[in-house]
């Protein structure tokens, strides 16, 4: 949790540079798992089994590989969305799981078995929740058409490097121009495979107008304003949003003729009633999950520009605390101390300015200052898993060993999966005596932080000290998620000191903590 908004901010940038050949890998992974061991494959009719699998897998996969956001305050702010989109849909036969990446590309995708990716620099993009559920709708209209399946439905024999090139060209913009990803993308797929075949793992028009006029109507069914959609398109066509370098790709690179779109859209619009046409596009939520996401994922320089060019008297409270966060990025202490104290005073009862508050006193060492913050941010926000995290810590550092573990404990139970957790969780048990609940909870956290050799140290520790029925239920439960379970990839990564400070992403400054790729602040 501590050290993942720093890392996640450093991994966006970083992450540009490295993404290309990752999707490659990811891809290549994913699909010698999804296909026979054959030279060739036949595909013939794809069932909801198979979307399912596939979804799963590519779900795994991906994760291993790519930053994902975890803070919960966003984390469940998307899947709000995402889920009120979604419970327009008509049944599916798998649910709708949502994701957000933290990579500050303009862009987001579905994928077979119901699974959606928004990119923070999606949220960043556009201007208000309305927008960022148009996107949504547009991409479960995928999802609901089956377009993936029928696409590869549709292919003859084929073998694993042809696909491979071929979902790669896609993914890495086979179809764009001007930039290396966009080249090695384009000669990925036509070197893989000869003529048009690539073109069954692109979106076709065919494919984006059914996408359109189905997730339009999800959208205006979920009560969103209707014209978000061409109004996002017509950001997007703005923008262009293709980046040169080796990035991943514009959406525009796989979802063609938007200029069209747009005028079809429209025109569909025209028609509906004037109550739909006036309804609210929803910015308050939207804002402030914005808000923190520029303050964490943009440069920090970037970020300070953007504060410092509002005027006064146009900044909320969060803006102020917003500024706080860059400039502490840029290692600013007082100034960030100052804007801080403004924003505490602006807004002495939001949850979030609270916390991020809260949080920056923490990473200044200034537990007495912290605490009563985190404190009051929990009480005001329940479910800010955050705050509790935070003062669960301070509780620890204090010797309130039995608080601090009961409250950990109901963090968990909100993120299961998240490394940091267990790591502090397990720390905690073994500096209260418990050494065989220490040992299973730090066998979690290195589980979850993909670090096998560690975290079977730990399970066999444990397995050494059980004593009981209950410690044998727990080890039990322990092995089930290691050896049954998902396996290495949940959140989390190595990084991050005893005081929660980033040690960067892909290696801590020790080595002692698994670091959460975004989840609990730089704490």
């Amino acid at each position: 949790m501590a050290a993942a908004f720093t890392a996640a901010a450093t991994t966006g940038c970083r992450m540009k540079r490295h993404v290309t050949f990752r999707l490659i890998g990811i891809l290549t992974l994913m699909l010698c798992l999804l296909l026979p061991a054959q030279a060739q494959a036949l595909f013939g009719a794809i069932t909801a089994a198979d979307e399912i699998e596939m979804g799963k897998k590519f779900d795994e996969t991906i994760r291993k590989q790519m930053g994902f956001v975890d803070d919960p305050e966003i984390i469940l702010y998307v899947k709000s969305v995402v889920d009120r989109v979604a419970a327009q849909l008509p049944p599916q036969p798998y649910p709708i799981r949502s994701a957000v990446v933290a990579n500050n590309s303009m862009n987001a995708f579905a994928i077979p078995g119901g699974y959606i990716y928004i990119f923070t620099g999606l949220i960043l993009g556009v201007d208000n929740e309305a927008e960022l559920a148009a996107v949504i709708s547009h991409e479960l209209g995928h999802v609901t058409q089956h377009h993936v399946a029928r696409r590869m439905e549709q292919m003859k024999y084929i073998n694993i490097a042809s696909i491979t090139g071929m979902v790669a060209g896609v993914l890495l913009g086979a179809s764009g121009s001007g930039g290396n990803t966009s080249n090695l993308g384009q000669a990925l797929s036509m070197g893989a495979v000869a003529g048009g075949q690539s073109a069954f793992l692109m979106y076709t028009r065919q494919n984006e107008n059914e996408a359109d006029n189905v997730g339009l109507s999800y959208l205006t069914r979920a009560g969103y304003n209707p014209k978000a959609m061409p109004m996002t398109f017509e950001i997007m066509n703005r923008q262009r949003w293709f980046m040169s370098g080796d990035n991943i790709p514009s959406y525009l690179s796989t979802h063609p003729g938007l200029t069209e779109r747009i005028d079809y859209l429209n025109e569909r619009i025209r028609h509906m009633p004037a109550s739909v046409l006036a309804r609210d596009f929803e910015h308050d939520k939207f804002m402030r999950i914005q808000t923190i996401l520029r303050a964490r994922m943009s440069s920090p320089e970037t970020a300070l520009a953007y504060y410092d060019s509002k005027p006064k008297d146009k900044q909320t409270c969060l803006d102020k605390a917003g500024r706080g966060i860059a400039l502490d990025r840029l290692k600013r202490q007082q100034p960030a101390a100052q804007a801080f104290a403004d924003a505490l005073a602006c807004g002495p009862d939001d949850p979030l300015v609270l916390r991020e508050a809260g949080m920056f006193y923490f990473n200044q060492g200034d537990m007495n200052k912290a605490a009563p913050i985190l404190q009051k941010a929990a009480i005001l926000n329940p479910r800010d898993a955050m705050s509790m995290f935070f003062t669960s810590r301070i509780m620890a550092e204090r010797k309130d060993y039995a608080g601090a573990i009961s409250l950990m404990r109901r963090v968990m139970k909100m993120v299961p999966e998240d490394a940091e957790v267990r790591f502090h969780l397990g720390r905690m048990l073994g500096e209260s005596g418990d050494i065989f609940g220490a040992h299973v909870q730090l066998a979690y956290s290195f589980h979850y932080g993909r670090d096998d050799q560690k975290a079977r140290y730990h399970m066999d520790k444990a397995k050494s000290l059980v004593s009981n029925p209950q410690q044998q239920k727990d080890f039990d439960d322990l092995q089930h998620a290691m050896g049954g379970g998902k396996g290495p990839g949940g959140k989390g990564g190595p990084g991050g000191d005893k005081n929660g400070k980033s040690g960067g992403p892909g290696g801590g400054s020790g080595g002692n903590a698994p670091s959460f790729q975004f989840s609990f602040g730089r704490g």
